[in-house]
């Protein structure tokens, strides 16, 4: 019995040990990140280089908001993501319910379709997108950072197998006592798909958040660019201000912890839920 402990506790040991080394290794870029954002230029290429701030500044940050217009990309990011996240949220859950508690026809080899475009590369897109972007006119505009990314496949598959759960009686009682379709998903459906609306949030707008290519590809004026746009801009060819770029990273990353942290108990729920009743 003690060897089995023992034995256990070693265990336990070493894959404690792994998970410490590998939080260090994911948190330490961040920490020098944070830290490189508060050192003048001439400490930073300093050598050898250090976690120590020894003369704290915050002229990264002012250069950051004056030199660029930072504060315009700004929200202009925040304003697409958060566009796009709640077009995924409404039109992802539409979907899903459709698919889940609904028969109508072709609605399994639709879903088929749907779930295979999850295979394709998504750079397979880029191109007709363009073209299709082109042709309505709406190169260099939000509609072509919005309207594109409104609805996704994940999404859909996502809401589509947390509503499967939902008793199909409440459903049927809502409907005898009168409720239309949209009434009983927006009156019950909704209210009981919370978890896995915050998970699918705090993906889609992660991944808008950071979407560099499709804007870069889009969007030809400074004023339209997007926050990855812009970090892109201030490494020159010849020269780079690293406290700036740092500084922009970290500007960059708060939104995204401020999402996750909002979202954070309703994520781990709608994790959890999801992989027990799909």
């Amino acid at each position: 019995m003690q060897s089995i402990k023992a034995k256990n506790s070693a265990i336990n040991t070493v894959v404690y040990a792994f998970l410490i080394i590998g939080v260090v290794i994911m948190v330490v870029p961040y920490v020098w990140m944070l830290v490189t954002s508060f050192k003048p230029q001439a400490e930073i290429q300093s050598y050898p280089p250090s976690f120590i701030v020894k003369n704290p500044t915050i002229e990264p940050y002012r250069d950051l908001f004056t030199l660029i217009p930072m504060a315009r990309y700004l929200f202009n990011s925040i304003f697409v993501a958060t566009a796009v996240t709640l077009g995924n949220l409404f039109f992802c859950s539409l979907a899903g319910y459709a698919f889940a508690k609904h028969r109508f026809f072709g609605r399994d080899k639709l879903f088929f379709l749907i779930i295979a475009s999850l295979m394709l590369p998504w750079q397979v897109n880029l191109i007709p997108g363009f073209v299709l972007i082109k042709k309505f006119g709406w190169l260099n505009s939000y509609n072509a950072l919005i309207i594109p990314k409104l609805a996704g496949a994940f999404g859909i598959f996502l809401c589509r197998q947390f509503i499967i759960s939902v008793p199909s009686d409440l459903i049927d009682a809502a409907k005898i006592d009168g409720c239309g379709e949209f009434k009983i998903y927006r009156l019950i459906i909704l209210p009981l798909i919370k978890p896995v609306l915050a998970t699918l949030a705090i993906f889609t707008f992660m991944q808008q958040w950071c979407d560099f290519i499709w804007p870069l590809i889009v969007i030809h004026s400074s004023d339209m660019r997007t926050v990855p746009l812009a970090l892109s801009v201030l490494s020159g060819q010849f020269s780079t201000n690293f406290g700036m770029v740092m500084a922009g990273a970290v500007v960059a990353t708060l939104p995204m912890l401020v999402v996750f942290i909002a979202f954070q108990k309703y994520f781990m729920k709608g994790i959890a839920m999801t992989g027990l009743k799909a």
